[in-house]
């Protein structure tokens, strides 16, 4: 019982931190994001790298979600001798949340935390990639989880958009 309060409160929680997101950012509903045949969403920041990862951590802590990790692939790469353009991961996520994916399917592990990925390409376009929650769904196959899903997509895309190219 307790577990099922925490994971209530856990939910209510996200839900108000993306209301409050959301009237920061406007009311206009913004589309879902395009997903690609791998399942990611890429979205372009307005920002660098450095200001963009410093600007979804930010908003990360602002919704009250655990920060787990940042890693400089770059940095790694240089260290193997391999030049990299900066490029920059984010773990983080919410367990209560999180878990229940889990509990659904313990493969579903692989994909959770969440992971952001922050790189500039060729062009030297900053960008903000992630994984699409219903392609995950699809891929471990958790069919009874649609609304934490859904809350994660949310989430996800509310975080993104803190650095979104207007």
């Amino acid at each position: 019982m307790p577990n099922c309060i925490a994971q209530l409160c856990s939910a209510a929680f996200l839900a108000l931190a993306m209301m409050m997101s959301s009237a920061s950012h406007g009311s206009a509903e913004s589309p879902k994001p395009a997903v690609s045949a791998s399942g990611v969403i890429a979205a372009k920041s307005a920002y660098g790298v450095e200001e963009t990862v410093e600007r979804l951590k930010k908003d990360i802590a602002a919704k009250g979600i655990v920060f787990f990790q940042e890693i400089d692939q770059a940095a790694l790469a240089a260290k193997a001798g391999i030049e990299l353009k900066p490029s920059i991961l984010l773990i983080f996520g919410n367990p209560p949340l999180g878990t229940q994916f889990i509990t659904a399917n313990p493969q579903a592990g692989l994909d959770w935390p969440v992971r952001m990925l922050v790189y500039r390409d060729a062009a030297g376009q900053v960008w903000v990639a992630y994984s699409d929650f219903e392609w995950i769904a699809g891929r471990h196959g958790v069919t009874t989880r649609d609304a934490q899903f859904h809350m994660a997509s949310q989430v996800a895309a509310s975080i993104a958009s803190s650095v979104a190219s207007r």
